[in-house]
């Protein structure tokens, strides 16, 4: 196996210590624009490498940018903004809070969040639209409940990282099932049986926290059922299976249609609503595709193969090879920053390493769909989390404390390994 080279890895580490020591430095995790720390990171790879020619560089950030995964969840960025702008205009979005909070008690609202973003990525199979759709209902309900903004768009992100993981046709199911070689289904209650502990317990964490909260609204709460159709389109087109774009896409005809029958936007300005929505995504497409072209150079340079070679070198007996392809899946994601493209990027590793020390293709694609879940939820340059900090004008890392679903995914995942029992058949988990 190719042993990489450390020093690859030097953008990432550019990036790092710039965005989180200038934060540090000024107080304010704000005050350093993610894009320029990335730029900066971009530049420090171009300058690696002096053996390949500027035109070579070129042509390697081009293939990484033009990967399908970067592409598609592209794609879906601008998809998921034109369907919260037409839905955001259209009334969609107050209406839905305003019946949630008709219906939720206070001191459920925030848990609430979470279960309805467990249930649409679940549905939908992409984190990424699911905090699109719920970002602005988060920030919805923090206005009229007092709830920090941080706290709301936290629940979502959790529930979103639970459909991403779990979904059958989530991106990152599809690309773990296919590199360990087993079936969705097998690999759905191999996950479900490890995760479930760490939803219960992030659902009680979000209700503890909000248990003495009250708040009361002035005036009425108003809201029309119509103008919640379009969320409950995306979620029946999404559990019919129907490709997230088609069902986006719906979502956004249906809501201008409900918007220009209820009055609420004019014919004359559907266009501008659907474009407002999708300008609110370009900083995150520009991020993403950035990002992309660091990853290929850094991949190009040895760095991947650095951190793959480093895990398998250390792998003993069959508990240590489990948690190799947990750190594995950990260290590639937090390289990366996507964890469809780390599951893509470790999976063959993980297929050897599984092979090798009898690990079930179920159990093996569960762990590295679990743990480049937990380490993309956690990532303060993740794309989830630049998406929710974006939407919502919270910085990464005042939305991190209330990441509770990740971190509790990977504890979880990683009892399950420690304290499996050494005569315990493999099918069972």
């Amino acid at each position: 196996m190719e042993k990489g080279k450390l020093s690859a890895l030097l953008p990432i580490g550019v990036f790092l210590a710039a965005f989180l020591g200038i934060s540090f430095i000024s107080g304010d995790f704000r005050s350093m624009p993610a894009i320029v720390g990335f730029l900066m990171a971009l530049l420090c790879a171009f300058l690696q490498n002096r053996k390949m020619s500027f035109e070579e560089k070129i042509s390697v950030v081009a293939k990484g940018v033009g990967e399908d995964n970067i592409v598609t969840m592209c794609l879906i960025f601008l998809a998921a903004g034109g369907f919260s702008g037409a839905v955001t205009a259209a009334g969609g979005m107050e209406s839905t809070v305003n019946f949630s909070l008709s219906v939720l008690p206070s001191g459920v609202a925030v848990a609430g969040l979470m279960l309805i973003a467990c249930f649409i990525s679940l549905s939908m199979g992409t984190s990424m639209g699911t905090i699109g759709a719920l970002a602005p209902i988060a920030v919805g309900i923090s206005q009229k409940t007092g709830f920090s903004a941080a706290l709301c768009i936290g629940a979502v992100v959790c529930g979103a990282m639970f459909g991403d993981n779990l979904s059958m046709i989530s991106d990152t199911t599809i690309a773990a099932v296919k590199t360990q070689g087993c079936e969705m289904k097998d690999k759905f209650k191999a996950n479900f049986l490890i995760v479930l502990p760490a939803a219960v317990v992030s659902l009680i964490i979000f209700l503890i926290i909000t248990r003495n909260t009250s708040y009361t609204v002035t005036g009425e709460l108003p809201y029309e059922l119509i103008k919640i159709l379009p969320y409950l389109l995306v979620l029946l087109g999404a559990l019919a299976g129907i490709n997230v774009f088609i069902v986006l896409t719906g979502g956004t005809v249906l809501s201008l249609i409900i918007g220009a029958a209820t009055g609420t936007i004019p014919v004359t300005g559907i266009f501008n609503a659907v474009g407002d929505g999708v300008k609110g995504m370009y900083d995150i497409t520009v991020i993403s595709l950035v990002v992309a072209c660091i990853v290929a150079i850094v991949r190009h340079n040895g760095g991947i193969a650095y951190i793959l070679s480093f895990i398998k070198g250390r792998i003993k007996g069959k508990r240590g090879a489990e948690l190799g392809i947990a750190v594995l899946a950990l260290l590639v994601d937090m390289t990366t920053a996507n964890n469809t493209v780390a599951i893509v990027i470790a999976g063959p590793i993980a297929k050897e390493i599984s092979t090798e020390y009898g690990i079930s293709p179920k159990r093996s694609a569960s762990l590295l769909d679990i743990f480049a879940a937990a380490a993309q939820g956690m990532i303060p340059y993740g794309a989830q989390l630049l998406l929710a900090a974006e939407a919502t004008g919270c910085a990464p890392f005042e939305i991190m404390p209330y990441l509770f679903y990740p971190f509790l995914m990977a504890v979880s995942a990683i009892l399950f390994i420690v304290f499996r029992k050494k005569d315990s058949r493999e099918e069972m988990i």
